[in-house]
């Protein structure tokens, strides 16, 4: 299955407990598009509100409207990036006065008047509880949603299905991620709902492979280093030469990411070259 897929449904019911809503913004670090999760058996807790798509709000509608609901009681994001919380204004103008939260932490041009949500925090819906978690690393202000009732979790883009986790150069830190994997992998999870790509059954797995994953690129970037492959251009060009192209400015950001790690562990240094890459070099 393409990491795009067109046959994605718009729509869908998982469980009792939860609706997904696609917020119809597919591309190639998007996958689909963007999941928004309906919680709870009435007057649903929404998690996500999409990257503000015109279509997005109507879709919303006839799904609720399927499942004989009103509107969303409350709206929750697992973090800032526009793809998760660019539909708030579009819901808020729709449905009036409904409450918005998140982790504020390191935000500029957040819309007005959201509440503050930290780690530990529960959030009540009908049937349903979500207890956040914070798990930086994708983002500084990053929360997976806990759903007690299914021992389910919501990862925002903590862990994807169907593609890895993007690590930022601006707010991004592969040492978080990797402690927050960790952290999943302490809670007694069984599915996950991730904000991009289909249901996950087997969530530990699905971690697991994501810590081996990263772990696997460590391990070919130390080797690129010493065989001489000192900047990260020649280090994408080897370690993802089954990787389209299209995909090489994403893999050079997780290159740096994982250098930024080693770095600061004291195993290679950094040799800024004007007008060109920087050089790498191994230390230990």
């Amino acid at each position: 299955m393409s990491w795009i897929d067109p046959d994605f449904p718009t729509t869908a019911t998982p469980s009792d407990l939860v609706g997904r809503v696609l917020g119809l913004n597919p591309g190639l670090m998007t996958g689909p598009g963007t999941n928004t999760y309906l919680v709870g058996r009435r007057d649903p807790i929404l998690v996500d509100t999409g990257a503000g798509v015109a279509g997005y709000v109507p879709l919303l509608e006839r799904y609720l409207a399927g499942r004989g609901w009103r509107q969303p009681s409350r709206i929750v994001l697992t973090h800032r990036h526009r793809d998760h919380l660019g539909g708030v204004s579009q819901l808020r103008a729709r449905f009036r006065g409904i409450p918005v939260a998140k982790m504020l932490h390191r935000d500029s041009g957040l819309p007005a008047a959201i509440d503050d949500l930290r780690d530990g925090q529960a959030v009540h819906g009908d049937g349903a509880t979500l207890v956040a978690v914070h798990t930086p690393g994708h983002a500084s202000d990053h929360l997976c949603f806990y759903l007690v009732e299914e021992k389910a979790l919501f990862t925002g883009d903590v862990v994807l299905g169907g593609s890895t986790t993007v690590i930022p150069p601006d707010d991004g830190d592969l040492g978080d991620y990797l402690t927050s994997l960790g952290r999943l992998l302490d809670l007694d999870v069984h599915r996950i709902y991730p904000a991009h790509g289909p249901v996950i059954e087997d969530g530990p797995g699905r971690v697991q492979e994501f810590i081996a994953h990263r772990l696997m690129r460590e391990r070919q970037i130390l080797e690129a280093l010493g065989d001489g492959l000192v900047t990260i251009p020649a280090m994408v060009t080897r370690i993802y030469a089954d990787v389209s192209t299209a995909l090489h400015q994403a893999a050079a950001q997780s290159v740096a990411s994982h250098l930024v790690k080693l770095a600061r562990e004291g195993r290679v240094r950094e040799r800024p070259v004007r007008d060109a890459p920087s050089r790498w070099e191994l230390l230990r």
